[in-house]
Order: structure tokens, then sequence, then C-alpha cells
């Protein structure tokens, strides 16, 4: 009975010191970044606006999901390529649920202090991000609708004008 006791008491001291999401998992996340058409220059910036990472599509990049003592981190991932609209997407950091393993396993600590301080206790969720770009509305032909005042018309551009009914 003693040594059940005593192995119970040193099995529930052990399991405080430690953090859950911290050994099981991780505070870095892979993330693929591709787009149609590929080549397009993506910027991704942190919660801060900070940019931390700026490269081409396609591209795989490590980033944190934790931004601080009890915070998690997000993202805004921006696509530009000329031709084409600028498309910026939001990546959010969610609650790891190993994390929760703390509590069966009674690490105080690590609930209370390793997983928040590493960022383990949070999860990137969305590991491929994969955009389709779309064309702008300007052919680049130079054939473009315009409008404007006839008296801003050059005198010699009089005779292409067309009118509209």
């Amino acid at each position: 009975m003693k040594k059940t006791f005593r192995s119970l008491v040193l099995l529930c001291a052990f399991s405080s010191l430690y953090s859950c999401a911290s050994i099981v998992s991780k505070s870095n996340w892979p993330v693929s970044i591709r787009s149609t058409p590929a080549g397009a220059t993506v910027t991704v910036t942190n919660r801060n606006g900070t940019e931390v990472y700026k490269g081409t599509t396609p591209s795989t990049i490590m980033l944190k999901s934790g931004s601080g003592f009890f915070k998690k981190e997000s993202y805004q991932i921006s696509f530009e390529l000329e031709g084409y609209a600028v498309r910026k997407v939001p990546l959010e950091c969610r609650i790891n649920g190993w994390y929760w393993g703390n509590l069966l396993l009674g690490g105080i600590l690590g609930m209370l202090i390793i997983d928040p301080a590493t960022g383990a206790m949070y999860k990137i969720d969305d590991m491929g991000i994969w955009e389709t770009l779309d064309a702008t509305a300007t052919s680049g032909t130079g054939r473009d609708l315009k409008i404007c005042s006839i008296s801003d018309i050059p005198a010699g551009m009089e005779k292409h004008l067309v009118k509209l009914n």
C-alpha cells in the first residue's frame, strides 16, 4: 500500500513538471503557400504588421503559433502579381488540443507557464494556402473605355468620336 501511494505521489509530482503541448506538439508549423498562376510575390506579416516572410509562390515556410505569453499569433498573407488583383488572406492560430492534456496529467506548470510562453498552446490549422488570383479589368491593349468632357478632347481627335444613343 505504501509503495503504491509513493508511486502515485511521484507520478503526480513528475507530471506536474512538464507541459503536454510542448512535449507532444510544437510551436512552429510548416505552411505551404501556392497560387494560380505560380510566381506571385507573397508577403507574410504578423499581428504587429512586421514582415516575417517575402518570396514567390510556391513556397513552404515555418510560422510561429504564439506571439507572447497567452497570445496567439495571426498572419496576413498578401499575393501580388502584375496583371492580377492583390489578394490578402488571413491566417489564424487556434488553441492546441494537446494543451488540455495538462489538465489530465496534472501539468500545472505546463498549463500556466511553459505552453503559454513557448506558444505550444496554439497551433496553425491551415497548413496549406492555395489562392487563385483574379486578372485585373484592364486588358493592357490601350483601347480601354474612357469618359471625358468634349472640351478635353484635342482638336484633331474630334473626327474619331463615336456618338452613343
